[in-house]
């Protein structure tokens, strides 16, 4: 109900402001700052980013550029322009819902590929969470951050439900 609000309410007559807002997100997207070390998270971040990218790259003419570490690394101006033209076909309702997966995913190029069905929202959730879950793996939860997580979790597969119910793609 609230997404559908939202998009009655805030999206419907700004979708081009919203398409924008949420492809910006992909001129300094996570998933193309990759660490350099240790091993098993640069692993994780090729096994959960990589397969979106090549998405990207061969089925949008997209390619992405990536960087080692948090340092801005410009993107193709036709990549975001391949981007936004997809969130540009999006109604009102889709783009409330992806507005809320790219908020709570760090990334406008994991909510695409969930809406076009290259992801599934547990790998979209997965592939958001890499940094983090490869953390907790090393060091553990905090009871704290875990409650919030979760929160976020229900948020983003509201948001992912939206999505398949009203056929986003």
């Amino acid at each position: 109900t609230r997404l559908a609000n939202t998009a009655i309410d805030r999206v419907r007559g700004q979708e081009s402001a919203v398409a924008g807002e949420i492809a910006a997100f992909a001129a300094s997207d996570l998933i193309c700052y990759r660490a350099e070390g240790p091993g098993g998270l640069v692993e994780a971040q090729s096994r959960h980013w990589d397969p979106v990218l090549d998405w990207l790259k061969n089925e949008l003419d997209a390619p992405f550029t990536l960087t080692a570490g948090i340092v801005h690394q410009a993107q193709r101006e036709a990549s975001l322009k391949a981007v936004r033209a997809e969130f540009d076909r999006f109604d009102a309702f889709a783009l409330s819902a992806l507005h809320t997966i790219t908020t709570l995913a760090g990334s406008g190029l994991l909510a695409l590929a969930l809406a076009k069905g290259k992801l599934s929202p547990d790998e979209a959730w997965r592939a958001a969470h890499v940094d983090e879950n490869w953390q907790i793996s090393q060091w553990g939860e905090d009871t704290e951050a875990g409650a919030r997580r979760e929160q976020r979790r229900t948020e983003m597969d509201a948001a992912a439900n939206f999505l398949k119910y009203i056929k986003a793609d």
